[in-house]
């Protein structure tokens, strides 16, 4: 399959920076309680992106290639449970789990969320999978079972079992998530920061956690903004052009930015199995990009609303004014077509197999 640089890159992008959130948090946790920094983290990424909402409003006040609709009321459960899922389970998870467990160890295990992501895909959504994502996944749990399984009476630890929970959570919301992804990605990411914020502060002071210094507050607001807030943004772009399963393949490199990021903040060794499961899981990734999908195909009948240029299955007429600018957001019709190309299960391409 030919890559689409622009898609491939977005999603790399928005791994690098969650993925660097991994460390950070656990420099946090040490002045912070789970839910408060998990409250944080949102708060930044919710009111970082209302800004942006206002300066991209300023800036363009009367942009008339702009024809974006609101999101339909029989979206609104998918959103609202990508953001109970996501938003308000999956962070508090990952703090509780970060608390007892090494960042290192912690940034490698989050790779089991583009398994679960895949895995919810297939099964539940249909998505279609191919035998190098299969594959790929496959090592990629392999490695995630060997990073989080301790010898000894303890058995499993509990930190890495609520990392993996947390896994689990963002899954569900990634899928969630696709349902709503032509509208404006940053509307989606702002309204979840701004909804699972408040509740995660909410439960923190809740539990008698108290206000932390305005400097602490501060490095946490910054790092939900980038880690949380933009990644977030270019995952839900991602998620148009690539397909859940595919994005949350992509999506799986994000941990390996936070180990390097870790191993820098805290110089030490990684033991032999921690090399075994790295390898496992890059061996997963490569599966991954080796993967090629190619066959003759018919897009139904579709009306729907996104940014989008004049390519081949986006030959519309326009009802308002256009300047022959591109890209440009619409509602738009696609009529009936037959062709082959290769392709990804993003918007356009929702068939069976």
């Amino acid at each position: 399959m030919q890559i689409r640089p622009n898609a491939a890159w977005t999603a790399l992008l928005a791994a690098a920076l969650f993925g660097a959130t991994t460390p950070f948090a656990k420099l946090l946790l040490g002045t912070l309680s789970p839910f408060m920094l998990a409250g944080l983290f949102y708060l930044g990424s919710g009111v970082g992106l209302a800004l942006v909402l206002v300066v991209r409003r300023l800036a363009r006040p009367h942009d008339a290639r702009e024809h974006s609709p609101q999101m339909q009321a029989t979206e609104v459960p998918w959103q609202a449970g990508a953001i109970l899922a996501g938003g308000v389970a999956g962070p508090a998870l990952l703090m509780l789990g970060l608390s007892s467990t090494p960042a290192a160890t912690g940034a490698l295990l989050l790779n089991l969320e583009g398994v679960f992501t895949a895995l919810i895909a297939w099964v539940v959504f249909r998505e279609n999978v191919d035998l190098n994502v299969l594959l790929g996944m496959v090592a990629i749990v392999a490695g995630g079972v060997l990073l989080s399984w301790q010898t000894g009476p303890d058995g499993l630890p509990a930190g890495a079992v609520l990392v993996a929970g947390a896994c689990l959570c963002w899954a569900v919301d990634n899928n969630l998530t696709r349902k709503v992804s032509t509208n404006d990605a940053v509307v989606i990411a702002c309204l979840k920061g701004l909804v699972a914020g408040p509740v995660n502060f909410g439960i923190a002071l809740w539990l008698g956690a108290r206000l932390p210094a305005a400097n602490q507050v501060a490095k946490a607001m910054l790092t939900g903004f980038a880690g949380y807030g933009v990644s977030l943004v270019l995952f839900v772009v991602a998620l148009r052009n690539l397909g859940t399963a595919r994005t949350g393949a992509y999506f799986s490199v994000a941990p390996l930015f936070g180990v390097i990021l870790s191993i820098a903040i805290w110089p030490a060794m990684p033991s032999v199995f921690f090399w075994c499961a790295g390898a496992l899981m890059a061996l997963g990734i490569w599966l991954h990009l080796r993967e090629h999908h190619a066959h003759a195909h018919t897009h139904e009948p579709m009306e729907h609303a996104h940014r989008h240029s004049h390519d081949e299955h986006h030959q519309h007429e326009h009802d308002f004014d256009w300047d022959g600018s591109e890209p440009h957001t619409h509602s738009h019709s696609h009529a009936q077509m037959l062709h082959t190309h290769a392709h990804y299960p993003d918007v356009h391409h929702q068939h069976v197999h």
